[in-house]
């Protein structure tokens, strides 16, 4: 599998691979050209991976650029050279780029709509010219069509974020080591003396065990190669050849070491530092160690910095003085990864982003505290408001309740209690004689 610093060479070799004299004959039977593809699973690891893979395997289909590609320097493809080709291309390659370029805009407008509803943003207008300007490798003041500045910015776009990957790796490495001090620091101020001391006593001799290894080769040295062609390929060490054994670790067949292949070479090495089933042996490490081991490798056998190494310039270098008499390898232990300084400085950075994060803290908790106190006044006007609607709609009711009638007698009528009027009224009456 083509790992991501090495998919910038798809961009440069892609197209011409069919082309490319097969340096390795196996079999001593020639396969058919179109066998030799790059593998489909390869991942740059690049946000925009799919959309640089879909356009170098349409631009690859034009014979003008196939030819063309397979023709131009590398230094002159990096400066934009080849990308003026595009003009020459077929018209259907053309009309295919422009569906490409459309897809793309329209994924990365998608994107920047879902990451701004996930951050409260809803219902803003988004300005999609002005957001896209953040993503360099296409022109986004023309989403409609593909043309030499977009050839020409996916080009370097991929040159640039490949060239830095190694480096943002090393980066994150450095981080993790120093992140890693400051928590074993921490821990230690928990501690009372006695336990402080044991651990500290704990950390010292894990330290001199993980250093207790066998003696590590000199990656890439005749030494180390040995190695591999006797354990791993089961050979005598008195029959290695160079030819040979570049033949074997080619392992797709392409005539040239990828950084993969590179990298497998260096198992039995790391094997004698690390183990995973040891407390001393930490595998963030081993694979730093691993990156280091290639790097150098690369620097040393790459010399046309095409980030790979031909069986040309394997042969060469196993004809130098550094690859039969090799200095000594230094392991990450015995080369610090960071200062005295670099790590005050990252625990400072650190002690800052706490305090940020104490702040914005106590600012959420005012708020929320201020937003609780807004909520009881208005569940408290809401009761108020409750109680004058109910109080309104007792006084309503009361106000169309009909009045009681007053019932009239009739004068024979007599009411309870009234028996003394009625006798006076009796007695007023004239009698007859």
């Amino acid at each position: 599998m083509w790992g991501p610093s090495h998919f910038f060479l798809i961009l440069c070799l892609w197209a011409c691979l069919d082309a490319l004299p097969v340096a390795v004959n196996k079999t001593k039977v020639s396969p058919p050209v179109e066998e030799l593809e790059p593998p489909k699973s390869a991942d740059t690891g690049l946000h925009y991976d799919r959309y640089l893979r879909e356009v170098i395997d349409f631009l690859e289909k034009d014979p003008h650029f196939r030819e063309k590609l397979h023709n131009t320097d590398m230094e002159d493809i990096k400066q934009g050279k080849l990308a003026k080709e595009l003009d020459f291309v077929s018209h259907h390659v053309r009309t295919k780029l422009d569906e490409l370029k459309r897809q793309e805009v329209n994924r990365l407008r998608t994107l920047i709509k879902l990451k701004q509803d996930a951050n409260g943003e809803k219902g803003m207008t988004v300005d999609h010219q002005a957001l896209l300007k953040q993503f360099e490798h296409l022109n986004n003041m023309n989403p409609h069509t593909f043309e030499v500045e977009d050839l020409d910015r996916l080009i370097k776009s991929a040159t640039n974020d490949l060239d830095n990957f190694d480096k943002e790796r090393h980066e994150d490495f450095k981080k993790y080591e120093m992140a890693k001090e400051h928590d074993r620091k921490e821990h230690l101020k928990t501690l009372d003396e006695d336990a402080r001391k044991k651990e500290e006593e704990h950390f010292e001799e894990l330290k001199k065990k993980h250093a207790d290894h066998p003696k590590i080769n000199h990656p890439g040295s005749q030494d180390q190669l040995k190695e591999v062609w006797e354990e791993a390929d089961g050979l005598d060490p008195n029959d290695f050849d160079p030819k040979t054994f570049f033949k074997l670790h080619d392992t797709n067949g392409d005539g040239y070491f990828d950084e993969q292949e590179l990298e497998a070479l260096f198992t039995k090495e790391l094997e004698k530092v690390y183990d995973p089933t040891h407390e001393e042996d930490d595998m963030m490490e081993m694979e730093e160690e691993r990156l280091r081991m290639r790097e150098h490798v690369m620097n040393e056998v790459d010399t046309n910095k095409d980030r790979l190494v031909s069986l040309d310039e394997f042969i060469t270098a196993t004809n130098r003085k550094e690859f039969l008499e090799p200095d000594g390898w230094e392991t990450l232990e015995q080369n610090p990864i960071y200062t005295e300084e670099e790590l005050r400085e990252f625990e400072e950075h650190l002690a800052r982003e706490e305090q940020d994060l104490n702040l914005k803290t106590n600012d959420l908790m005012k708020q929320r505290e201020e937003l609780e106190r807004q909520q009881e006044q208005l569940n408290a006007q809401k009761m108020e408001l409750q109680r004058a609607v109910e109080h309104m709609e007792q006084s309503k009711t009361q106000k169309t309740e009909p009045p009681v009638q007053a019932k009239v007698f009739s004068a024979v009528e007599i009411l309870p209690g009234d028996s003394q009027r009625s006798q006076g009224h009796q007695q007023d009456l004239p009698t007859h004689s």
